[in-house]
Protein backbone atom coordinates (compact mmCIF):
# COMPACT_ATOMS: atom_id res chain seq x y z
CA UNK A 1 0.00 0.00 0.00
CA UNK A 2 2.67 2.37 0.54
CA UNK A 3 4.15 4.40 -2.36
CA UNK A 4 7.03 6.53 -2.88
CA UNK A 5 5.50 10.77 -3.37
CA UNK A 6 6.07 12.04 -6.98
CA UNK A 7 5.76 15.31 -5.06
CA UNK A 8 9.46 15.17 -4.56
CA UNK A 9 9.03 14.83 -0.92
CA UNK A 10 10.91 11.71 0.97
CA UNK A 11 7.18 11.34 3.18
CA UNK A 12 5.66 7.50 2.07
CA UNK A 13 2.47 8.05 0.70
CA UNK A 14 -0.46 5.85 2.16
CA UNK A 15 -3.05 5.36 -0.56
CA UNK A 16 -6.52 3.52 1.20
CA UNK A 17 -7.34 0.89 -1.45
CA UNK A 18 -9.28 -2.65 -0.90
CA UNK A 19 -7.90 -5.88 -1.90
CA UNK A 20 -6.36 -7.68 -4.55
CA UNK A 21 -7.26 -10.95 -6.09
CA UNK A 22 -4.58 -12.28 -4.63
CA UNK A 23 -5.08 -11.15 -0.93
CA UNK A 24 -8.41 -12.35 -0.60
CA UNK A 25 -8.95 -15.83 0.73
CA UNK A 26 -12.14 -17.98 1.20
CA UNK A 27 -14.27 -18.45 4.27
CA UNK A 28 -12.62 -15.45 5.90
CA UNK A 29 -15.17 -13.04 7.57
CA UNK A 30 -14.58 -9.73 6.08
CA UNK A 31 -16.02 -7.56 8.73
CA UNK A 32 -17.25 -3.82 7.61
CA UNK A 33 -16.83 -1.23 9.68
CA UNK A 34 -17.90 1.89 11.44
CA UNK A 35 -22.04 0.70 10.47
CA UNK A 36 -24.03 3.25 8.85
CA UNK A 37 -27.04 4.82 10.91
CA UNK A 38 -30.22 5.30 7.99
CA UNK A 39 -32.32 8.12 8.40
CA UNK A 40 -36.06 9.19 7.05
CA UNK A 41 -34.12 11.64 5.29
CA UNK A 42 -32.07 9.12 3.58
CA UNK A 43 -35.00 7.06 2.88
CA UNK A 44 -36.96 9.42 1.33
CA UNK A 45 -34.44 11.21 -0.34
CA UNK A 46 -33.27 7.96 -1.97
CA UNK A 47 -36.70 6.88 -2.59
CA UNK A 48 -37.39 10.26 -4.42
CA UNK A 49 -34.43 10.46 -6.76
CA UNK A 50 -35.40 6.63 -7.74
CA UNK A 51 -39.00 7.97 -8.59
CA UNK A 52 -40.26 5.16 -6.37
CA UNK A 53 -43.13 5.81 -5.38
CA UNK A 54 -44.38 3.23 -2.59
CA UNK A 55 -45.82 4.28 -0.36
CA UNK A 56 -44.23 2.39 2.31
CA UNK A 57 -41.38 4.39 2.29
CA UNK A 58 -43.11 8.02 2.08
CA UNK A 59 -46.97 7.43 3.46
CA UNK A 60 -45.80 7.72 7.59
CA UNK A 61 -50.14 7.47 8.17
CA UNK A 62 -50.68 5.09 5.70
CA UNK A 63 -47.88 2.66 6.78
CA UNK A 64 -49.24 2.67 10.30
CA UNK A 65 -52.38 0.84 9.05
CA UNK A 66 -49.71 -1.56 7.54
CA UNK A 67 -48.57 -5.10 9.09
CA UNK A 68 -45.09 -3.23 10.63
CA UNK A 69 -46.86 -0.38 11.94
CA UNK A 70 -44.38 1.89 10.01
CA UNK A 71 -42.76 3.01 7.26
CA UNK A 72 -40.12 1.01 5.89
CA UNK A 73 -36.62 1.68 4.51
CA UNK A 74 -36.24 1.08 0.83
CA UNK A 75 -35.00 -2.31 0.29
CA UNK A 76 -32.75 -0.65 -2.56
CA UNK A 77 -31.11 1.67 -0.38
CA UNK A 78 -30.71 -1.51 2.17
CA UNK A 79 -29.25 -3.24 -0.71
CA UNK A 80 -26.45 -0.56 -2.08
CA UNK A 81 -25.72 0.51 1.62
CA UNK A 82 -24.53 -3.16 2.31
CA UNK A 83 -22.49 -3.28 -1.35
CA UNK A 84 -21.21 0.14 -0.17
CA UNK A 85 -19.75 -0.87 2.88
CA UNK A 86 -17.53 -3.58 1.54
CA UNK A 87 -16.39 -1.23 -0.99
CA UNK A 88 -13.45 0.26 1.42
CA UNK A 89 -12.15 -2.80 2.62
CA UNK A 90 -12.55 -4.96 -0.52
CA UNK A 91 -13.06 -3.37 -3.78
CA UNK A 92 -11.76 0.27 -3.28
CA UNK A 93 -9.21 0.65 -7.02
CA UNK A 94 -9.39 -3.11 -7.35
CA UNK A 95 -12.06 -3.97 -8.75
CA UNK A 96 -12.72 -3.98 -12.32
CA UNK A 97 -16.21 -4.49 -12.95
CA UNK A 98 -19.26 -5.27 -11.09
CA UNK A 99 -20.32 -8.69 -12.77
CA UNK A 100 -23.80 -9.32 -10.79
CA UNK A 101 -25.87 -10.30 -8.28
CA UNK A 102 -27.91 -12.91 -7.10
CA UNK A 103 -29.90 -14.38 -3.98
CA UNK A 104 -30.96 -11.05 -3.13
CA UNK A 105 -33.37 -11.48 0.16
CA UNK A 106 -34.77 -8.89 2.83
CA UNK A 107 -35.76 -11.61 5.76
CA UNK A 108 -36.85 -8.85 7.78
CA UNK A 109 -37.27 -4.79 7.47
CA UNK A 110 -35.14 -1.87 7.90
CA UNK A 111 -37.03 0.98 9.75
CA UNK A 112 -35.89 4.94 10.31
CA UNK A 113 -33.44 5.21 13.20
CA UNK A 114 -31.76 1.44 12.76
CA UNK A 115 -27.82 0.83 12.12
CA UNK A 116 -27.10 -1.39 9.43
CA UNK A 117 -23.91 -3.54 9.89
CA UNK A 118 -22.08 -5.47 7.10
CA UNK A 119 -20.05 -8.62 6.74
CA UNK A 120 -18.89 -10.32 3.58
CA UNK A 121 -17.61 -13.65 3.24
CA UNK A 122 -15.52 -14.63 0.01
CA UNK A 123 -16.86 -17.86 -1.02
CA UNK A 124 -15.22 -18.32 -4.69
CA UNK A 125 -12.29 -17.01 -6.49
CA UNK A 126 -10.72 -18.28 -9.89
CA UNK A 127 -8.63 -16.34 -12.01
CA UNK A 128 -10.09 -15.32 -15.29
CA UNK A 129 -9.20 -17.53 -18.80
CA UNK A 130 -9.71 -14.36 -20.83
CA UNK A 131 -8.47 -11.34 -18.74
CA UNK A 132 -4.77 -12.31 -17.76
CA UNK A 133 -3.92 -9.96 -14.60
CA UNK A 134 -7.78 -10.25 -13.13
CA UNK A 135 -10.12 -13.03 -11.49
CA UNK A 136 -13.21 -13.85 -10.58
CA UNK A 137 -14.28 -13.43 -7.08
CA UNK A 138 -17.91 -14.30 -5.69
CA UNK A 139 -18.75 -13.01 -2.22
CA UNK A 140 -21.49 -13.67 0.10
CA UNK A 141 -22.68 -10.16 2.03
CA UNK A 142 -24.86 -10.11 5.26
CA UNK A 143 -26.84 -7.24 6.62
CA UNK A 144 -27.57 -7.00 9.49
CA UNK A 145 -29.40 -4.36 11.97
CA UNK A 146 -27.94 -3.13 15.44
CA UNK A 147 -29.82 -6.33 17.15
CA UNK A 148 -27.99 -8.50 14.58
CA UNK A 149 -31.20 -9.37 12.51
CA UNK A 150 -30.77 -10.03 9.33
CA UNK A 151 -31.98 -8.07 7.06
CA UNK A 152 -30.44 -8.67 3.80
CA UNK A 153 -28.41 -11.02 2.16
CA UNK A 154 -26.98 -11.15 -1.75
CA UNK A 155 -24.20 -13.33 -3.60
CA UNK A 156 -21.88 -10.78 -5.50
CA UNK A 157 -19.71 -11.36 -8.62
CA UNK A 158 -17.00 -9.00 -9.28
CA UNK A 159 -14.06 -8.90 -11.81
CA UNK A 160 -10.90 -8.26 -10.01
CA UNK A 161 -7.50 -7.01 -10.26
CA UNK A 162 -4.58 -8.97 -9.58
CA UNK A 163 -1.55 -6.93 -7.64
CA UNK A 164 0.57 -8.01 -10.99
CA UNK A 165 -2.09 -7.58 -13.36
CA UNK A 166 -3.41 -3.96 -11.67
CA UNK A 167 0.40 -2.60 -11.48
CA UNK A 168 1.36 -3.75 -15.20
CA UNK A 169 -2.07 -2.05 -16.89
Amino acid sequence: MAESSSSGSDRTVVEQRGLYFDELDTEVIYSHKPGRTLTEADNVLFTTMTMNTQALHLDAAWSESQPFGQRLMNSMLTLATVVGQSVPQLTQGTIVAQLGMTNVRFPHPLFHGDTLYTETVVTEKRLSASRPGQGIVTMDHTGRNQDGTVVATLTRSVLMWTQEGHQNS
